[in-house]
């Protein structure tokens, strides 16, 4: 769809799904059994349909700038937001690349899948050298892992972490993502190329 809409009209609807972007990242909820501290937030469905409508340079700089504003009161000293950037990223642009080879539902649906999975394999490294290296400095490794093993007593230390809490976490925060998506993206593109390409036509012929 990116190749119908002019730069302007582009950078028009970027910014527009990067305002939606940063509101909808300040409702978040935890998911059973993940450690307390990672929580969803359903922004990440915002940069990738904007990957999926403009291109995945579109969806990096979305969440680029969401992620700077939300920066702006971290409660992780902004070590959340650069992680969240790096995965929502992987995801985004692993989707797009695919779909944008297989331009059909199937198409989507392994790009997503892909997505998801890159997503989570970033996820592992910024946990394990960004997160946890953080909170560590805030409280002792050993409350952080007994707060987790409340809620998942598979989680010991911080590999079973990363195995048990990490990677589930980012599976199901990627499959709820894609499942947005997958309901949103066919109806969102339509309504966005009836009001932009639609326009031009009817300016056209009335030109005429």
């Amino acid at each position: 769809m990116s190749g119908t809409l002019s730069s302007t009209k582009k950078i028009t609807y970027s910014a527009m799904f990067a305002a939606i972007a940063i509101v909808v990242m300040f409702f978040e909820f935890p998911l059973p059994f993940c450690p307390p501290f990672l929580k969803v937030d359903l922004s990440g469905a915002v940069s990738l349909l904007a990957a999926f409508m403009f291109g995945p340079v579109s969806a990096v700089l979305i969440t680029m700038v969401k992620d700077i504003v939300h920066a702006f009161s971290s409660t992780t000293g902004c070590v959340g937001e650069l992680g969240d950037f790096f995965m929502t990223s992987a995801f985004c642009v692993t989707a797009s690349l695919l779909y944008r080879r297989h331009h059909t539902r199937k198409g989507a649906i392994l790009g997503m899948a892909c997505g998801t999975l890159a997503m989570t394999v970033v996820g592992c490294f910024t946990n394990k050298y960004m997160l946890i290296p953080f909170f560590a400095k805030v409280m002792p490794i050993e409350a952080i892992l007994s707060a987790c093993s409340a809620v998942n007593p598979l989680i010991g230390s911080v590999d079973t972490y990363i195995l048990f809490g990490a990677v589930p976490f980012n599976l199901i925060k990627g499959a709820i993502l894609s499942v947005i998506t997958f309901l949103l993206y066919k109806r969102l593109s339509s309504f966005i190329k009836e009001n932009t390409i639609g326009k031009r036509v009817d300016k056209a012929s009335k030109a005429s």
